[in-house]
């Protein structure tokens, strides 16, 4: 196949890359800094020779946006919003000049879109999406997704949960702080964790590709969302460090200024379950957060 990753330079654009080349297929990545020969300039702001790129491409996945881990402030937030509404409009603009469209076109989204649960678990169907900053730029980035229908483009947004890797994300972060002692539960610790272990991530992206039934809103994240106390717990006795110090509210408010980041992301309850990806068939090859933090210690 013939694959275009925009923005795909990140943790998960790398990832991606790597699976999909290994199994022998031509990846391509859209970024602003090219250096290697797969890589294309784009600004993800305005059209210019990338689009030829998309012609005749199999399958066109858009990863593009600022990371959310950061302050909110106005600058930022306004920057996290275009990243994301511009980079996904100027991609359906240079689709739409395509003599020959790509076959599926996958874009990111988030499971932040669903409001923070503790006991109510969100399935596309039945997931409750709710009404914040972070909420709606992700509902504002699925309406710009598929504001355009195009019949021969099959189109999936991906309500992507924490993606567990050795190589970036939160885990080298979780790993860290459990190994300097200060891996105790974060806030009440009742608040659920959805999370999946990147390969999962890389074969339910192989799967939706794959599936032609699959199309519209994806849940990827793993069957087994646990709660922020029983995960770093879990993460304690795999690490074999006997204690964490618990951090309260207050504590986090300050430590998140000094680490330009914002409480949102270890606080907010994602509780979020793939039930499209398992009716269709889907086998996670680490189900449960133990599995995959085993794999992940030991590679």
């Amino acid at each position: 196949m013939k694959i275009i990753i925009a923005g795909g330079s990140g943790f998960l654009g790398e990832n991606l890359e790597k699976y999909f080349t290994e199994k022998g297929n031509h990846v391509y990545i859209l970024t602003r800094n090219p250096q290697r020969k797969n890589e294309i300039y784009w600004d993800a702001q305005t059209l210019g020779e990338w689009k030829t790129s998309l012609e005749s491409a199999d399958v066109l996945v858009n990863l593009t946006g600022k990371s959310v881990d950061c302050r909110y402030h106005e600058k930022n937030k306004q920057e996290i919003y275009s990243s994301r509404i511009n980079s996904t409009g100027i991609l359906q603009k240079a689709v739409d000049e395509c003599s020959e469209k790509p076959k599926i076109w996958l874009n990111a989204s988030s499971a932040t879109i669903y409001v923070h649960s503790e006991k109510h678990l969100n399935t596309e169907e039945n997931g409750i999406v709710g009404d914040d900053f972070s909420m709606n730029i992700c509902k504002s980035w699925e309406n710009e997704f598929f504001a355009v229908k195009n019949e021969e483009i099959r189109k999936v947004a991906l309500r992507t949960s924490i993606v567990l890797g050795n190589t970036g994300g939160a885990f080298p972060k979780l790993k860290m702080i459990t190994k300097l002692g200060l891996g105790g539960k974060q806030g009440g610790g009742n608040q659920m964790v959805s999370w999946i272990h990147v390969d999962d991530f890389c074969r339910a992206v192989d799967c939706i590709i794959q599936n032609e039934n699959l199309s519209g809103t994806v849940n990827i994240t793993a069957p087994n969302p646990l709660s922020n106390q029983s995960m770093m717990r879990k993460l304690r006795n795999k690490i074999r460090i006997p204690f964490g110090l618990n951090a309260p509210v207050w504590q986090l408010e300050i430590a998140s200024i000094f680490l330009n980041t914002e409480t949102e992301l270890l606080l907010k309850s994602r509780n979020v379950y793939p039930e499209k990806l398992i009716k269709n068939g889907f086998k996670f090859s680490y189900s449960t957060f133990d599995e995959a933090i085993l794999n992940l210690l030991e590679s």
